[in-house]
């Protein structure tokens, strides 16, 4: 990791957000007005450059319909202060590239691969999706190939939507943290129900498909939108099952048998919070925990978010827990009782496609072992995110 000085990547960042800030600055305030009142007929500059992601689209053509860029960049900068130490980094988060078609009307095609530039031993690092999906209608569709496996309330949520900067340390525990694993898959809405049901491989990981020589876990998601009931954007109560057959060969996974995760979505407009209340039994050297995670949220403006989050995990025996990503740089043994307080800013430039993240967490893990996996310190993280 680079940890000193301006890296490459943060010398492009500040050139695209100076550009940004530029061309606001350099139109005079009558242009601006005008703008304002013609926003609902003119696209804005960001949808102009985002729209050069639209390779091809012509739904006269039967083969292929539409072809789309899709991926995303990432970049944090991110101190730690802990009683165990201090430690500072950049780091590109993510760096994923690749397209998705739309083929014969009801098919779609997507693929992409994780790079690593930053380290570049090796720059391939995965593949990410690759998979074929019948869309059959709004109510099934079916997907095989290397896709994701939505359970818990962050592990459904996508890195490029995500509140926080980082998933909490409930997910990063409790769910398969590849996130894109080879299988099968149906899923659909009705509203105001929602559902997923998928089988999909665990065998040894690798940067492609896997090994295959493992087993397999199912995976049940079943939600229901209380939105019209109660007059908000958005307020999904939804029930995640993962069961997986324990296999040594295992290792796309975490060493999980049973996941049962009850997580609740609510957007007021003005307000929202998002909760979770998980629990899971291990096998081999994995010991049962719950856990659980309150995040409110309130948006002072349309650009600007404050973010909270409460995380508490607690596992059955000693050592049944990991820290977090940059935690970890400090004390890599586990513990079995977490702790975290968030507080987050962010602002949207042209909402979840980019945007500025910063936040800082306390946290402490107590370890009954007393083997080196106590933790207690801060951690603060700024992040830039941008996707196609």
């Amino acid at each position: 990791m680079i940890q000193r000085g301006r890296t490459p990547a943060l010398v492009v960042i500040e050139v695209m957000l100076l550009c940004i800030s530029g061309t606001l600055a350099a139109e005079p305030p009558s242009a601006l007005a005008m703008q304002a009142k013609s926003a609902e007929q003119q696209p804005s500059t960001f949808d102009t450059i985002w729209k050069f992601a639209d390779w091809y689209e012509n739904d006269d053509n039967t083969v292929i319909q539409r072809l789309q860029f899709s991926g995303r960049f990432q970049l944090d900068y991110a101190v730690v202060d802990a009683d165990q130490g201090r430690h500072t980094e950049w780091n590109i988060r993510r760096l994923r590239l690749g397209a998705k078609a739309k083929l014969f009307k009801n098919f779609t095609l997507h693929g992409e691969v994780e790079l690593n530039p930053q380290e570049a031993d090796p720059v391939f690092t995965r593949i990410t999706d690759l998979y074929f999906q019948w869309n059959r209608s709004e109510r099934f569709e079916a997907t095989i190939g290397k896709h994701g496996a939505p359970f818990t309330m962050d592990g459904s949520t996508s890195s490029k939507e995500l509140l926080a900067i980082d998933r909490s340390n409930l997910t990063n525990n409790m769910w398969f943290t590849e996130e894109y694993l080879p299988g099968v898959s149906v899923s659909g809405e009705s509203d105001p129900w929602s559902y997923q049901v998928g089988v999909y491989s665990t065998g040894g990981a690798n940067r492609g498909f896997g090994e295959f020589n493992g087993s397999v876990f199912g995976l049940v998601v079943v939600g229901y939108d209380f939105a019209k009931r109660l007059g908000v954007k958005e307020a999904v109560l939804a029930a995640n099952y993962v069961y997986q057959d324990p296999d040594e060969d295992n290792s796309f996974t975490r060493n999980l048998e049973n996941i049962l995760s009850v997580n609740f979505k609510l957007d007021a407009g003005k307000w929202g919070i998002r909760t979770d209340l998980a629990a899971a039994t291990g096998f081999a050297d994995q010991s049962d925990f719950w856990g659980t995670m309150v995040m409110p949220f309130y948006n002072i403006t349309n650009d600007l978010q404050l973010v909270g989050r409460y995380t508490f995990v607690a596992s059955e025996n000693v050592n049944g827990l990991r820290l977090n990503r940059y935690e970890r740089q400090l004390v890599s043994d586990r513990g079995d009782r977490y702790n975290e307080i968030y507080f987050g800013l962010n602002y949207y430039f042209y909402g979840h496609k980019l945007k500025l993240q910063s936040g800082i967490q306390f946290a402490d893990m107590r370890d009954r072992a007393k083997d080196g996996g106590a933790y207690s310190g801060m951690a603060w993280t700024t992040g830039f995110r941008m996707s196609w």
